[in-house]
Order: C-alpha cells, then structure tokens, then sequence
C-alpha cells in the first residue's frame, strides 16, 4: 500500500530512468524535494541537471520548458500550487498550446506541466483553486486528473511519454490516501490515459467525478446503496478530451447523470458535460442532467473551506432531486 503522492514519485522516478531526456524542474523540486515531497530523493539520485530547482518564476518555468522541449528534451514541470499558475498561463496558452498548430506539425512540445490543485488542506489564499477548466478549454493541450494511487503511477508516466503537452492535475488533498500498486506492471497494459472509468456499477442514476471529487461520489454511491439505489460512479479522468462513449453508455442507461466537480459551476466542465448528454442522450434521460459544484465565489479561507466543497449531503441531494423528476 503507497499514498498517491509516493505513487506519483514512483512514476516520476520510473520517467527519469526509462528516458534521459526527461528532466523535472520547479520551486524547490530537488534539494527540498517539493512542498508535498513528490520530488523526494530524485535529485539526489538523477542529478541537479535533471531535478532542477528553478527560481521562484512559473512563466520562467514553462518558457524555459518550451526551449528544452524544442530542442528533444521531456520538461516536467512543477507549479507549486494551482494558483500560482496564473503567471505561466500566457506561456501555456500562447506557447504551449500553439506552436504545434504553428509551425504546421514540424514542431511538437512534449510539456508536463503537474498542478496540486483543489482545497480541502485548510490553506490560505491562492493555495486551493481548481482552475481546469481554463485548460480545457484550449485547443491544443491535453488535460487530464488522477484521483487514485493506482492511476497516478501509470498516468503521470503516460503523460510525460506523450507527444502532446498535458496538464496534469493532481487532488493535494488525496495526495495521503493509499491504495496496491503494482510498481512492476508494464506501461503498456495500464488503462489508456484518455479513457473514463466506470470506479462503481449500477443502474439507477449514473454520478460523473474527477480528481478529489471520485472519493465523493464513491461514498455517496455507498450511502445510495443502503436506500436501495444503485449508483453507477464514473471517474471522468480525461478533461480534455474527455471520453465521452463511456459516459454516453451510461446514462442511457440509467436515464439519469449527476456531475460532480470543485470548481466553481458557472462555465465549469459540469455545464460542458451536461450540454453534451443533454444533446446525444436526450430521448433516454429521465431527468434533466443536474450538477453539483463549488460556489461561484473566490475560494473562502480556511476556516468555512468545508461549506463550499461539494460533500456528501449535496451530492445525495441531487440524487434525490433527479429521481423527483
């Protein structure tokens, strides 16, 4: 049994020796071996010119990537908290995600960018944002989430070995929760990295969650059970592209979807979601498609955080106002 965050350094360190192209860098990644010590020991064992710790910088970071990832180079880059991405978001979205697109297909930048995001770890001010949704919604990144240790081992390495710059969203606040991974199982047998999947079966109601939320929408399933529904629990995983066969296959079904995210609602990847059941699934639904999100306010200090996740309550409630239907 590892936490997902050991999982995470397990993959890392997997990346690292597979291929000498690849090279991690961010605020404190080697010496310190990162604020949630997902960088433990790799310096140490890699070298300070494959573990890099670079100035305090983050479009420093991601426009230095873009070089070495130019030149032949697999940059995984670390933004230290989600919030503190927004001074490399002109770099991802103006670099990273166009110069395929660009330079008509002769250039490709296989970019990593990892972010701890979401709440839920009792943090101050731009510590626990979820900000996905600004990723998803540009072309040319492919933009993905873990929620477990299993998929965090396979997942990270996936996304480093692809040819595409991936933003990869780690849950900090599931970073403690452990689960049986095999460290010996080959790449290529581990679940396709842009692929949904269903974590629970069932047939009454479908639940659709990622990253911090799966844990959720498990437990809700649970609860659902002891009433005599049965709740079917997709872990969506890919936010882009997302797959949207699995979940299609779902709800029809079920007849009904409920989506389940921390970010705020308006605009999130629930409403694009939603749209698109609404559009495909609309003669089998038994229901309108409901969402159960984060407010549409800044994120609140530490001390109210648990008001403004979407926990147990809210998410049976909203069972229970699609079986109203």
């Amino acid at each position: 049994m590892i936490t997902l965050g050991k999982a995470l350094n397990h993959g890392l360190r997997r990346a690292l020796e597979d291929d000498p192209k690849v090279v991690i860098m961010g605020e404190d990644v080697g010496k310190l071996g990162g604020v949630f010590r997902i960088t433990d020991g790799l310096q140490k064992d890699f070298g300070e010119n494959r573990v890099i710790d670079t100035p305090l910088a983050e479009a420093g970071i991601v426009g230095t990537a873009v070089g070495l990832a130019i030149r032949g180079f697999r940059p995984v880059c670390e933004i230290q908290f989600d919030g503190f991405v927004f001074p490399a978001y002109n770099q991802i979205v103006a670099q990273v995600a166009k110069m395929h697109y660009r330079s008509k297909g002769k250039l490709r930048l296989p970019i990593t960018i990892r972010i701890p995001y979401g709440g839920g770890i009792g943090a101050v001010e731009h510590h626990s944002e979820s900000p996905e949704a600004y990723f998803a919604h540009t072309p040319g990144l492919k933009v993905v989430t873990c929620s477990n240790p299993v998929d965090a081992y396979t997942m990270i390495q996936q996304a480093i070995a692809s040819d595409d710059p991936v933003i990869f969203f780690e849950p900090k606040r599931r970073y403690w929760e452990k689960g049986e991974v095999d460290l010996d199982a080959p790449l290529s047998g581990a679940f396709p990295l842009h692929s949904a999947r269903v974590v629970r079966p069932g047939g009454d109601a479908t639940l659709l969650a990622y990253g911090p939320m799966v844990r959720v929408a498990l437990d809700a399933a649970s609860a659902a059970a002891e009433d005599g529904r049965e709740l079917e629990v997709i872990d969506v995983r890919s936010l882009s592209p997302i797959d949207y066969p699995v979940i299609f296959e779902s709800v029809r079904r079920t007849g009904r979807a409920v989506v389940v995210h921390e970010a705020p609602g308006n605009v999130g990847l629930g409403a694009e979601i939603a749209a698109r059941i609404t559009e495909e699934c609309f003669y089998s639904l038994e229901a309108p498609v409901l969402r159960v999100t984060g407010y549409d306010i800044p994120y609140p200090a530490a001390r109210i955080e648990e008001e403004y996740l979407p926990d147990l309550d809210r998410v049976l409630d909203a069972v229970d106002r699609s079986f109203g239907w």
